[in-house]
């Protein structure tokens, strides 16, 4: 019983020196590698508190013997082009088969099942739902129907990419609700901040 409802999520596969590249620019490949590791393990355990047709999507490969049991979730690959693009694919998959779809990164160890919860309620009543990092992008986005205009020609990891998404649903006549801002880890000082909030 999912009540018609997926969880996406999109991860890197985690491999040394291909994750957190600004984490180990301050930390070093192998400390940067531990902690999305980490990340990894607090994403999945979320997951798992969530009743919901579970989607991973994996940016390179679908590696065997992975950390995410195949029976509570279905493993894809990202699809070609930028962000928006890999996004508005696994959008497509998932409202092929559901009526709300929520996707959420590897980034943002603040995350709480509670959170994503909300952001399915909140779909009842508005067409997007998005979680506000604090860095200008978000580290959640809620939809009842693909609306390309979220995805297409937008310039992505800059400060302005939430903003630049509201302005654009607000143009267009989209309803839209803001859940509660966290912060996603993208540098040493992230990291260490989450670490002393979580003591």
């Amino acid at each position: 019983m999912n009540d018609n409802r997926a969880l996406l999520l999109f991860v890197r596969n985690p491999e040394k020196g291909k994750v957190k590249t600004r984490l180990a620019q301050d930390l070093g490949d192998d400390q940067a590698l531990a902690i999305y590791l980490e990340l990894l393990d607090i994403t999945r355990s979320v997951a798992m508190a969530i009743p919901a047709e579970r989607l991973l999507f994996y940016s390179n490969f679908i590696p065997e013997n992975d950390d995410w049991p195949e029976a509570h979730f279905q493993k894809h690959l990202q699809s070609n082009g930028d962000l928006g693009a890999r996004m508005e694919a696994a959008f497509q998959l998932a409202l092929e088969t559901n009526q709300k779809a929520v996707i959420v990164g590897s980034d943002c160890p603040e995350l709480s099942p509670e959170i994503i919860e909300q952001a399915f309620i909140q779909l009842e009543n508005c067409d997007a739902v998005f979680g506000p990092a604090n860095d200008g992008g978000y580290y959640l986005l809620g939809l009842k129907t693909v609306i390309p205009t979220v995805f297409r020609e937008m310039v992505w990891s800059t400060e302005s990419v939430l903003s630049e998404t509201l302005t654009r649903l607000d143009a267009a006549g989209n309803s839209y609700a803001l859940l509660p801002e966290l912060s996603d880890v993208d540098h040493a000082e992230d990291w260490e901040r989450y670490l002393g909030n979580a003591k």
